[in-house]
Parts: C-alpha cells; sequence; structure tokens
C-alpha cells in the first residue's frame, strides 16, 4: 500500500488538457487542430518544437500518440522503426537533437516519404533547428516547416497552476509547500502534478493536513533527491 501510494511515477498519461499553456496559446490550439485530424486544413504537414527540457515538448508529443493513430519514435528507438507507413496519418519524432547517424538517415528517409505520399511529422528537440548538429539535409528540412518554442513556464506560473489544481480539489496547502517543491523536487509539470496528487493520498492516510513537515516527510519515504 505504501509503495503504491509513493509510486508517483505511474501518473497518468499526458494530455493535451492536461498541458499547462502558459505562454504557448497558438501552438496549443495548433496541437488540438492536429488531435481532432483537422490535419488537412493546415498549410504545412511538418512542425518542429524546440524548448529545454521540462518545457512539456514530450508531454505534447505523447498526448497526440494517446489515441494510437500515430507513430511516437524517439532517440531511444532503432532506426528500423522509423518507416513510413500508409496507415499511419502521423509521425511523431523526439529528442532530434540525440538522434545517432543510422537514425539520421531513417529520419531523413521518413520525412521524404512523408513529403511524397501523404501524412504528417511533428518533431522536437532541446534547440531550434538551425543549432542542431545533424546532417545537413535533415537539419534544414526540420527548419523549412512551421516552428515553435515551446516556452516553460516561470515559478510563479507553476505555483499558480498547481494552486488552482488544489484549490480545485479542495486540498489547502500550508504557505511554503509549493516553493520548497520547486526547489527540492523535479521541475516540470508532470512530475510536479504528480507530487500533489501523491501529497493529498499521503494526507488522506496519516489523516493531516498538507503541511511542510509532512511534505519533507513524503520526499523522505520516497527517497526522492533534489533536482
Amino acid at each position: 500500500m505504501r509503495q503504491l501510494l509513493l509510486d508517483w511515477g505511474a501518473a497518468v498519461p499526458p494530455t493535451l488538457d492536461s498541458f499547462v499553456i502558459g505562454r504557448n496559446q497558438e501552438l496549443a490550439s495548433m496541437l488540438r487542430r492536429i488531435a481532432l485530424r483537422e490535419a488537412a486544413s493546415l498549410d504545412q504537414r511538418f512542425i518542429t518544437l524546440w524548448g529545454e527540457a521540462g518545457a512539456g515538448k514530450s508531454h505534447l508529443l505523447l498526448a497526440l500518440a494517446a489515441d494510437g493513430q500515430a507513430l511516437y519514435l524517439s532517440a531511444d528507438q532503432p532506426a528500423e522503426n522509423y518507416a513510413w507507413s500508409p496507415e499511419i496519418p502521423l509521425y511523431l519524432l523526439d529528442d532530434c537533437d540525440c538522434m545517432n547517424a543510422n537514425q539520421q538517415i531513417a529520419a531523413f528517409a521518413l520525412y521524404s516519404a512523408i513529403r511524397e505520399s501523404g501524412g504528417m511529422l511533428v518533431a522536437a528537440s532541446g534547440r531550434p533547428p538551425a543549432q542542431l548538429t545533424l546532417r545537413e539535409d535533415l537539419r534544414t528540412r526540420l527548419a523549412w516547416g512551421l516552428v515553435y518554442q515551446v516556452h516553460g513556464l516561470s515559478d510563479d506560473e507553476k505555483i499558480d497552476a498547481l494552486s488552482k489544481s488544489a484549490d480545485a480539489r479542495g486540498l489547502v496547502l500550508s504557505p511554503g509547500v509549493l516553493p520548497y517543491l520547486l526547489t527540492h523536487f523535479r521541475r516540470d509539470m508532470q512530475s510536479l502534478s504528480a507530487i500533489l496528487d501523491a501529497l493529498d493520498r499521503y494526507s488522506l492516510e496519516t489523516q493531516r493536513p498538507i503541511t511542510m513537515p509532512l511534505l519533507r516527510e513524503l520526499l523522505q519515504l520516497a527517497d526522492a533527491q533534489p533536482t
């Protein structure tokens, strides 16, 4: 029971609804159109997202893959997986800046097949396409379509989003709990939201309010390390 309580790694799958939009309104609107299979009405079939670690790039790609009608690819998958199929309308290419030589060759072939035979590609990387250290033909292709920076949330925006989430569930957080989390825990919103869920469950289990001592105890039980 205690292990299940602390296992916030088993959080619910990412969705577009659970992505905190912040300064990404135009991007969020675009991705919702793609999720609704309105890609045919878009001017571009190639989109590249870039942003700092924790900004939510993988969250967005995995959210688009949730209905099972898209192929999610990342740098930890073999190049053989980067294959075009007439049955797949959407390809999601994560961690482009981490692809090895074989994956880059396969990614370029996939891009060419989509352009010639149909489909759509949404790619993501930690830097703008012009700054990627990839083979030149792939790097330039990733820059040809729409390019969006995924803006991460400021600390104040994260605290505001988490506070609203807590209020919506009737959680009362002692002052200092959320600022402490931002300095002593993983800083991406998915992890922060998951530990908020864990705090809620732990508070109910122990019949104690969500205070700094409770938070520290939970982190200690989980052997969580500051980031």
